[in-house]
């Protein structure tokens, strides 16, 4: 047996042997007293994502995941992409796409564009729905709970909520009061902090505020992976050497990261929030070294900022309402761009994009009598976006979009600014009616008209059985919809030699063409979970689920060249269309003990099993594809031993199969490329009241055996078709508690 299967092996059997023995005690002991909270307690915590209105995990038809407070804490979750990366049912990949730096599959839908980031109930993730780093820059330190919603929800939050939601969950600010910070520092330059602190300003008005500040160099890939990062020439399309080999730079990836956040509550019936997040990664990010420069110069700088306020009220004894105001900005920062093949490898290629979302949405909640219920509401959006294709020198924000006065590089063709402006305005409706005490149903549906692509009703049917009070069953069927983003219909890239043909027409290949008829991508999806708690301790969940996608946003190599540039001839162009159809199938098998061991030792296990498979058309009449960036199985398994309440120590092991890449195998039609699987192990410490009991220390510990292991990823032929992932790491964080 090879080194490798022996590690696999052995972590397989000690993180097994965890779980089992918290299997063991959940059958042999009665402990739900000796626990600081129970399986059974800890689900019944309200949710209020599934329905917009607080319930019992088990009332919903949705598959959801609550994670505590406790438990972000105790399984390290410092962030989104932590958390995401522990999910089951989630295939992700790090460090490698340019602009997202993450990519992710979510159920077997690819990119964060197909599921909502929320932070109380209001979108903060892309406010016109394009792709975003989720990182770092979603950091959770502010988090009282976080809620995944699994499967489609646009029949309640409209657009792009087809794969699911994400919901942060904040303290009221009254309930926040104290203060806390956190500082760390660890493997290759690694520093962050944190901070959160709660005041109570008067009878009825309460503050939190709170951010964080992070950033690390991250590992020198040239030296760790030094047969995928060989100093070679960087040569241009035709041919010509840019670069070198013996002037070519080091490896470089840093990466760095920000957020505020503030919350002000008066009374119960008014909140304000604000919250803004910013990342920085570079452009070359899962490019190949002969097709990029690494240059920490060349780099993508994006920030979301999101400002809301709501108003609650009540109209009777049984009639609630909310109201929602919110504005949501997003922007690159004008210094962004790239340096790299498709601009010759010279410093030109400047990209800026601007958009915002601001909209009203009211929302009532009417208790018809003790067994129905009735969510509806209504809301209006107004939608603003800029894009630029490469330019010459940073976008002038002094200036209007057509005054900027560029011209594509080595030509005087004058450069285009694509700028959009839509609305949206949606009605919906949902009953849920509880049937007698063993089942209950959902109904519910959606409408929004676009004033781009028209009209869009999404339904969501679902059905409760619970079949035993330890026993639910839960049947749902939804509809839902991605809008196509302005990246995906106006972004635009290539550029020119400077050469012409003989009617003075500039010659340009590799061109991105603009498509400005795009549809809503529609999905349908049916999903089927049982939710089983034997024992007060312990609790099992399998999921299974499918879902066909419809009107697929594919990028299409174009037959005959969309002749966007005036003064051009433009050849080898692609561009995005709705030609595609993709469907995905899978399970989740997911188990949760607690156990305690004594009067002093307890622990908390997880694991999930996740299958899934898929396969997509590019074309009506094209061959079936393998879906990309999936993982056929995987297996996600961890412990947190605790002592007490002084100290904690969990082990996390992720065992994933091999991965399909985007890159089609050309000895084998209809299959991708995969990236092989791995197994790797994290490992973190917690040490609690500490000195004068107000310190806290952790110790996170990465890739403990030191793997050297790949990320999927051959979006295109520039970039990796396995992306290097970083050695072992750890960081130490000292937090301290006012």
């Amino acid at each position: 047996m090879s080194g490798y299967a022996k590690n696999y092996a052995t972590l397989s059997l000690l993180s097994l042997a965890c779980c089992w023995s918290a299997a063991q005690g959940a059958a042999d002991h009665d402990v739900q007293g000796l626990l600081p909270l129970s399986l059974d307690e800890l689900f019944a915590t309200p949710v209020v994502t599934a329905s917009r209105r607080q319930e019992n995990r088990t009332d919903s038809p949705a598959h959801i995941m609550v994670f505590t407070r406790d438990q972000i804490r105790e399984r390290r979750y410092k962030n989104l992409a932590d958390l995401l990366e522990d999910l089951p049912g989630v295939d992700f990949q790090r460090g490698t796409k340019s602009s997202n730096y993450n990519n992710f599959a979510f159920q077997g839908h690819i990119g964060n564009n197909k599921m909502l980031i929320m932070l109380d109930g209001v979108r903060i993730d892309h406010p016109v729905g394009g792709k975003i780093p989720v990182a770092e820059n979603f950091a959770l330190y502010n988090a009282k709970q976080v809620e995944v919603l699994y499967g489609p929800a646009a029949a309640l939050y409209g657009a792009d909520a087809a794969a699911g939601v994400i919901n942060i969950i904040t303290d009221r600010a009254a309930d926040a009061e104290g203060a806390w910070v956190s500082v760390g520092g660890g493997s290759f330059g690694a520093e962050e902090g944190s901070l959160l602190a709660g005041v109570r300003l008067n009878d009825q008005i309460a503050l939190t505020v709170g951010g964080h500040k992070q950033s690390s160099d991250r590992a020198r890939l040239d030296q760790y992976y030094s047969q995928d990062f060989p100093k070679v020439a960087a040569k241009t399309f035709a041919g010509t050497v840019a670069v070198p080999a013996n002037a070519r730079e080091n490896y470089v990836g840093g990466i760095a990261s920000d957020s505020l956040y503030a919350r002000l509550d008066a009374g119960n019936d008014l909140t304000f929030g604000y919250y803004r997040n910013y990342f920085r990664s570079l452009t070359s990010t899962g490019d190949r070294p002969d097709t990029a420069l690494y240059l920490d110069s060349a780099r993508w700088n994006t920030a979301i900022e999101t400002v809301y306020g709501s108003y609650r009220f009540d109209l009777a004894s049984n009639l609630k309402g909310e109201l929602v105001v919110d504005y949501s900005g997003y922007e690159v920062d004008p210094n962004s761009k790239y340096v790299n093949i498709y601009t010759d490898f010279q410093d030109y290629g400047y990209v800026y994009a601007k958009s915002w979302r601001r909209g009203v949405e009211q929302n009532f909640n009417w208790q018809v009598n003790d067994a129905n219920t009735v969510l509806a509401g209504i809301g209006y959006k107004e939608f603003y976006a800029l894009l630029t294709p490469d330019l010459p020198k940073p976008y002038n924000q002094d200036l209007p979009a057509n005054a900027q006065g560029l011209s594509h590089p080595n030509t005087t063709l004058p450069i285009s600014v694509y700028e959009v402006r839509y609305s949206n305005t949606s009605a919906y409706f949902q009953l849920q009616s509880e049937w007698n005490k063993a089942i209950s149903s959902m109904v519910g549906v959606r409408y929004d008209q676009h004033s781009a692509y028209g009209a869009s009703v999404n339904p969501r049917l679902g059905l409760v059985w619970h079949n035993s009070p330890e026993s639910h069953l839960k049947l749902l069927y939804g509809e839902a919809f991605r809008a196509p983003a302005p990246e995906d219909g106006f972004s635009t890239f290539g550029s020119f030699s400077g050469a012409k043909n003989s009617s003075g027409l500039y010659l340009g290949s590799n061109f991105r063409s603009p498509n400005y008829d795009l549809k809503p991508e529609t999905s349908r999806n049916l999903s089927l979970t049982w939710d089983w708690r034997p024992r007060p301790n312990l609790n099992f969940i399998a999921n299974a689920y499918y879902a066909e996608i419809d009107n697929l946003i594919v990028t299409s190599n174009e037959a005959v060249p969309t002749q966007y540039i005036p003064g051009a001839l433009l050849s080898q162009s692609t561009i995005k269309v709705n030609a595609g159809k993709e469907t995905h199938q899978g399970a989740d098998l997911i188990l949760n003990w607690r156990n305690q061991f004594g009067n002093a030792w307890s622990s908390d296990s997880w694991g999930g099993y996740s299958y899934v498979t898929g396969h997509i058309q590019e074309s009506p009449n094209g061959i079936e594809l393998a879906q990309s960036y999936i993982a056929e199985h995987k297996l996600k398994l961890g412990t947190t031993f605790r002592y007490r309440d002084r100290f904690t120590i969990t082990p996390k092991l992720y065992l994933i199969g091999a991965t399909t890449t985007e890159r089609n195998d050309k000895t084998q039609p209809g299959e991708r490329l995969k990236t092989p699987g791995y197994a790797l192990m994290n490992l973190h410490f917690g040490a609690y009241k500490l000195m004068d009991r107000n310190l806290s220390a952790y110790l996170d510990i990465y890739n403990l055996f030191d793997r050297r292991y790949y990320a999927a990823y051959g979006s295109s032929s520039t970039t990796f078709v396995n992306m290097p992932q970083p050695p072992r790491s750890a960081m130490l964080t000292l937090e301290y508690r006012f």
